[in-house]
């Protein structure tokens, strides 16, 4: 089996019509790389796996999961061989590389292990200039929700800097101690390794056997070709395919034949519809579960920042409802922290990864004032009407202390909600939570201690756990939104690979698409926000 790993890797595989390219934009999905390894673990015409990265985009749950499914498939004695190709070889692609049997690298490609670092930017100074003002109210003791810290300060606040380089040190220590185990090399050797910046490339990855040999790709092939003895022609089968044509027709079968349990998932920022974590759809999806009597037991996986208040409040009903009845386990991906967070807090178990990002529990608004800046330097001025004093609320003119204070009055009594929904669910006091609260964030391995999670594990272990805490002799598993394969996809995927060359040439840059998403994300934005304190991105 060949698998790539370039771009972005998602919850659920998704295929959608570019008009830029006229062809399919396919994202592989977690779902069907994790079903993938296991059905490849048992098929005895698969050999072995060879993976090629060169641009994976995923966060560090997700390639953690990705190197305990690689991990597992060892185990059956078939074997991965791992090739770093690519101008730059980040940490990221290597921490999912280190989990195979050997590891090759492209002769002139550069290599990334120098730790994890972030930059924050600071728009005070900017807005200042501007004359902009923004009105900024944060839940009561919400001193850790620094999403809007850019906003009025110049710099990292305390709790903000103590909770990033917390967080950070987390993820950091279980990178290197994953590829410690799998490489036999001491997690303060990496780390010097990091400090004194001694891998720049391939070669010097080589040198401190971090990387196994410098190979040019054909090379790798005839490493490859000379392990499988019993075959004259070495057949490499795209494992992107193979793993979702097997999903595919599991979850056909699996469909038409009474299912006992659902994986619910739940990808994006919260909102009450559109195309991201959306309660319009995720709620349909838990009341279908609740309602249909086959479905024993639920598992609900969270990737996501949170957004709307409102939204949250609508899934977590479900989910509240949906426990009473049948046991809801959660697992948490990449993050799942502030309204992510408020959607799982119901749940009966809850399952997050040494480097899910979660927590968060808190709310804040922002309300920017204007008016200074369109008369100054537009030479623009503004008039009202109105019936009575607080008729017209707008950014062209300051709040008032008591306009102020009631929006305060509300944010705290949004943020008194969500520690009574954790208290409940978390069976703790409210005292208790907030001590935990106050929207600061936490990796899996410091939420387990404090009682924010239960377990530590990835989407199959809450899966093997909700099957036998159901009592399940056999798990039949159904995904939602449930997999429906279009005749269309079909006919692009054919089409697709006749014109791969020609596919590429008319998309644009990813950083500007990125930036591009951020803006639509932005511009979405209504009412009071549960949301993680900034926007995510590991390289």
């Amino acid at each position: 089996m060949h698998l790539t790993l370039n771009g972005d890797i998602n919850e659920s595989s998704s295929s959608k019509f570019d008009a830029s390219s006229m062809g399919l934009d396919t994202k592989i999905g977690l779902t069907d790389l994790l079903h993938g390894f296991q059905e490849a673990k048992k098929d005895e015409d698969v050999k072995g796996i060879f993976i090629e990265l060169k641009g994976a985009q995923c966060g560090m749950a997700t390639a953690k999961e990705i190197r305990n499914a690689i991990n597992d498939f060892e185990k059956s004695g078939k074997f991965v061989v791992a090739y770093n190709r690519g101008e730059v070889i980040t940490q990221k692609e290597y921490y999912i590389a280190s989990a195979a049997n050997e590891i090759y690298g492209f002769p002139s490609s550069m290599m990334e292990f120098v730790g994890l670092g972030g930059e924050m930017t600071f728009f005070k100074n900017t807005l200042d200039m501007l004359e902009v003002e923004m009105q900024v109210i944060r839940g009561k003791n919400n001193d850790f929700k620094s999403a809007v810290e850019p906003f009025f300060l110049t710099k990292m606040s305390d709790s903000s800097r103590l909770q990033t380089e917390r967080y950070m040190n987390n993820i950091w220590q279980e990178m290197l101690s994953d590829i410690s185990k799998d490489r036999k090399i001491s997690v303060s050797e990496l780390n010097s390794l990091a400090e004194n910046f001694k891998i720049k490339r391939i070669s010097d990855a080589v040198k401190f056997k971090l990387i196994d040999k410098v190979k040019y790709r054909d090379e790798v092939l005839e490493i490859i070709e000379n392990k499988i003895k019993d075959e004259t022609i070495l057949n490499l089968t795209s494992f992107e395919k193979y793993a979702k044509n097997k999903f595919e027709n599991n979850q056909i079968i699996v469909q038409s034949n009474k299912p006992n349990v659902a994986v619910v998932v739940a990808e994006g920022d919260v909102s009450v519809e559109g195309d991201g974590l959306s309660s319009e759809k995720i709620c349909k999806a838990l009341r279908e579960v609740r309602f249909d009597k086959t479905i024993k037991t639920v598992v609900f996986r969270i990737n996501s920042p949170g957004g709307s208040a409102l939204a949250s409040d609508e899934i977590w009903r479900e989910v509240y409802l949906l426990n009473k009845n049948k046991k809801v386990i959660v697992s948490m991906g990449d993050v799942a922290a502030s309204g992510g967070y408020y959607i799982a807090a119901p749940a009966y178990k809850i399952f997050a990864e040494p480097t899910t990002i979660t927590g968060s529990i808190g709310v804040f608004g922002v309300i920017p004032y204007t008016g200074k800046m369109f008369e100054n330097k537009l030479g623009l001025s503004f008039d009202q009407v109105a019936t009575n004093k607080h008729s017209v609320v707008s950014i062209n003119r300051k709040l008032t202390p008591e306009e102020i204070a009631v929006i305060q009055e509300e944010v705290d009594v949004i943020y008194d909600e969500f520690l009574d929904r954790v208290s409940q669910g978390r069976k703790m006091t409210k005292t208790q939570v907030n001590r935990f609260a106050r929207g600061r964030v936490w990796t899996g391995s410091d939420a387990l201690k404090i009682g924010l999670v239960d377990k530590l594990g990835g989407l199959n272990d809450a899966i093997k756990f909700a099957v036998k805490t159901a009592g399940l002799k056999e798990a039949k598993i159904v995904y939602y939104p449930k997999k429906k394969v279009s005749p269309y996809d079909v006919i692009f995927e054919i089409l697709e690979e006749q014109e791969e060359q020609v596919k590429m040439q008319q998309k644009l840059p990813v950083s500007i698409m990125k930036n591009y998403e951020l803006l639509l994300k932005l511009e979405g934005l209504k009412g009071i926000q549960m949301r993680l304190p900034f926007y995510y991105n590991f390289e």
